[in-house]
């Protein structure tokens, strides 16, 4: 029994446990949870030196990567810091330390969002290490420990293939067999190899076809033609694009332009002498391009080289004209007469149009558009032209990766930019994008450029409270008395001179407790109207508050200001609120929903476990006829009458007083209270009309809910009458041992023998004594 009660008292108290981590789980009032919040956290970190079972880290990270060559006018958001201590009532302060903070990166240490605030190259620095901190506002101490993150700076393709060795020279023999290999060319990108195809580099041939072939992804130069005889032509001038992207449409490559220290070409002076003699060199000495271009003597093969000295351009000048001179080093002075020692040629250099990107109008171009706007609102139009001579059309298109959710498209004819849904100004204030320009024909370069749209802010956001305002309140306050100021916020951008509105909301207009006076400074200040309240009456009063503001079109809400009143001293120092019995929470999470399903589950079980060990007890929960109640302990405190007794009263009622009236007591359930005797004085001892008394006792027992088979004892204040033995009770004898004559023991029979030697021997030995 024992046993299986041990068990019982285990599984409830379970229950209760379990029960009361569920109501735990609920939420709390907010003006009590950052408090519990903190609370865990001075628990976790008073315990040092123990082990800390943290599971889930406290900080959430939404993103952490920027878009290099950003050259919006406002700063970036790279992503939001955010840690579960933080309650969000301006409490928690995030600090950020780090490669490039404060400088680079900021951080707005109420809500945790970090913007870069410079335009950031990847191929400078391709990731910065920083770490962020949680720290309480006012005592500057620790909510979480530091935490690491990296914000890597995403790639865009931006610079193009370079041959970092050429120009190249090579040899090949004459009359070699088709496909032999000339040489090798590599170019690199400083662009990211792990990211896209910005990397990604295929070579062709612009120059030197049909002679030469190169192979597309390893660089390799091949002879193309059969017989190549050298007396025929000994040199060739082969021009190899390297292209990123895989060679598509909008990759980069560098431009086949000849750039400073080229050479353009080589011309030379027969002279028959040998040795010294024979040395010639070479200088302008008229033309147009003695600015643009250079000559030198190249001293092995005693040839001209007319190099570029800087940069051309064919759509400026399409050709320069030079006049170069030609003389002997060394002159014998015995034969000067002989001379001159030097000739002139005119030298005529052509510039051809090379295959440039379209170029745009604009360095950048800057847009605004309100927010809001239908799909397919002009923003603006950009424009670009092909500078070559042959003013091919241009296509334009928005690279994906500057528009990654497509607010905007671009007409590709005509560079007109839309929008392709509506925008929010609350949620994005700008758009940074770019806009590329390709040439139709040629090698498909392209151009682009940077547009930033401001979206312009529409007052269409309603004003609301800027926090949650609760306001504690005297019992005793006087009338008249400000008990607090609220404020407001909008998302919207507030105007020159405009500030928000503030009024009792219609339906609490006439209320007789609190007024409201607007401040005209976008706050209002809330007063007391009647003196004295009572928390036992009503504790909370809830005063909706309209707010307007002046925009176009006007935009209003009402927020409700929540009103305690609390116990107050003499000096209005509040005592008490007592506003933990009274809150319930608005809602309930998910978690508490599930912890107390899962507590009414428990306790089922141990409902039906209880019933189970019940049932393996086989003990009836009602006394029935067939149990005989005289296994219980009857105590009488004094004799009945004798054999006649048995007649005057039936053992059976003891067994069941009740059951003729179809009443059955509980056996399991203990009274608690006890019925009132029959009012008068019940028979004394001796009296003749021991049946009436026996008949009354029987009646109260059976009206009686508390009678046995609870409660079994029966007392009897008389003693009986008729019996041949009289009375075997000494409680009322008033002589001692020795008064006392047994001799009558010996006339009782057979049954007194034996207690009538005993006391007949003593007897006889006090006699013979």
């Amino acid at each position: 029994m024992w046993e299986g009660l041990g068990l019982q008292v285990f599984l409830v108290s379970l229950g209760a446990v379990l029960c009361s981590a569920a109501a735990s789980s609920a939420p709390l009032e907010r003006g009590h949870r950052r408090h519990l919040s903190l609370h865990r956290h001075r628990e976790r970190a008073g315990k040092e030196g123990q082990v800390l079972h943290r599971s889930k880290r406290g900080w959430v990270w939404n993103q952490f990567f920027v878009i290099e060559e950003y050259t919006g006018p406002d700063p970036v958001l790279v992503g939001r810091l955010h840690s579960d201590v933080d309650a969000g009532d301006g409490s928690c302060r995030y600090i950020l330390s780090g490669e490039g903070a404060g400088t680079i990166f900021v951080i707005d240490d109420k809500t945790g969002n970090i913007h870069a605030t410079k335009t950031l190259d990847r191929e400078e620095q391709a990731q910065y290490t920083l770490t962020a901190q949680a720290v309480d506002r006012d005592t500057n101490k620790p909510l979480e420990p530091p935490s690491e993150f990296i914000v890597k700076v995403q790639d865009i393709n931006d610079n193009p293939p370079e041959f970092l060795h050429g120009p190249y020279y090579a040899r090949v023999p004459e009359m070699s067999n088709v496909g032999t290999s000339v040489m090798q060319v590599t170019a690199t990108d400083a662009d990211d190899p792990t990211y896209g195809n910005s990397a990604r580099l295929v070579y062709s041939i612009l120059q030197g076809q049909p002679y030469f072939s190169v192979e597309s992804q390893t660089g390799i130069i091949r002879t193309a033609l059969p017989n190549m005889d050298r007396e025929a032509r000994q040199e060739y001038d082969v021009v190899i694009q390297a292209k990123d992207m895989g060679g598509h449409m909008g990759g980069l490559a560098p431009s086949p332009d000849k750039v400073p220290g080229e050479e353009v070409g080589r011309l030379k002076a027969k002279d028959p002498d040998l040795a010294e003699n024979g040395l010639v060199s070479y200088r302008f000495v008229d033309g147009d391009g003695m600015t643009v271009f250079e000559i030198t003597t190249d001293t092995d093969t005693r040839e001209g080289v007319i190099k570029l000295r800087k940069p051309v351009d064919y759509e400026t000048k399409k050709a320069y004209t030079l006049r170069v001179e030609a003389s002997n080093t060394h002159v014998d002075p015995r034969f000067i007469a002989w001379g001159p020692y030097k000739d002139t040629a005119t030298v005529k250099v052509t510039v051809e149009d090379a295959d440039e990107p379209p170029a745009f109008i604009a360095t950048s171009y800057n847009f605004e558009v309100e927010e809001n706007a239908p799909n397919g609102t002009v923003v603006g139009r950009v424009h670009a032209k092909d500078t070559d001579g042959a003013g091919n059309p241009v296509r334009y298109m928005i690279p994906r990766y500057t528009d990654v959710e497509q607010f905007f498209s671009v007409g590709p004819e005509d560079g007109i930019i839309r929008t392709t849904r509506p925008l929010d100004r609350e949620t994005q204030p700008w758009h940074n994008i770019s806009v590329s320009a390709t040439e139709i024909g040629g090698h498909h370069q392209d151009t682009k450029v940077r547009v930033n749209i401001k979206v312009k802010d529409v007052n269409d956001n309603a004003p609301e409270f800027a926090t949650h305002y609760e306001v504690l309140v005297c019992e005793n306050v006087s009338p008249g008395k400000l008990i607090g100021t609220v404020s407001a916020v909008d998302k919207d951008e507030i105007g020159h001179r405009q500030y928000f509105h503030f009024s009792i909301a219609p339906e609490a207009v006439n209320n007789q407790n609190f007024s409201l006076k607007d401040n005209r400074d976008s706050t209002a200040s809330i007063y007391v109207t009647r003196r004295g309240f009572s928390r036992m009456t009503q504790d909370v009063y809830f005063l909706p508050i309209e707010i307007n503001d002046n925009g176009v079109p006007p935009m209003s809400s009402t927020s409700t200001l929540t009103i305690r009143v609390c116990s107050c001293d003499s000096k209005d120092t509040i005592l008490s609120c007592n506003v933990e019995p009274y809150i319930l929470p608005a809602g309930l999470s998910t978690g508490a929903l599930i912890a107390i399903l899962a507590c009414i589950v428990i306790l089922l079980a141990i409902v039906v476990l209880f019933v189970a060990l019940r049932r393996q007890k086989k003990e009836p929960l009602i006394v029935f006829e067939e149990e005989d109640i005289r296994e219980n302990i009857i105590t009488y405190d004094d004799e009945g009458g004798g054999e006649e007794d048995t007649e005057a009263f039936d053992i059976a009622t003891l067994q069941n007083p009740d059951g003729a009236n179809g009443f059955l007591p509980r056996k399991d359930i203990k009274p608690e209270f006890q019925y009132p005797m029959r009012p008068g004085g019940r028979p004394v001892a001796n009296s003749v009309d021991v049946d009436d008394f026996i008949k009354t006792r029987i009646t109260d027992a059976d009206n009686d809910p508390t009678a046995p088979p609870y409660d079994s004892i029966q007392i009897y204040g008389y003693e009986g009458r008729g019996s041949i033995a009289g009375s075997l009770s000494s409680l009322e004898s008033v002589t001692t041992d020795s008064d006392l004559d047994y001799d009558y023991l010996q006339s009782w029979g057979p049954r007194f023998k034996k207690l009538a030697d005993l006391y007949g021997t003593k007897d006889s030995a006090d006699d013979n004594s």
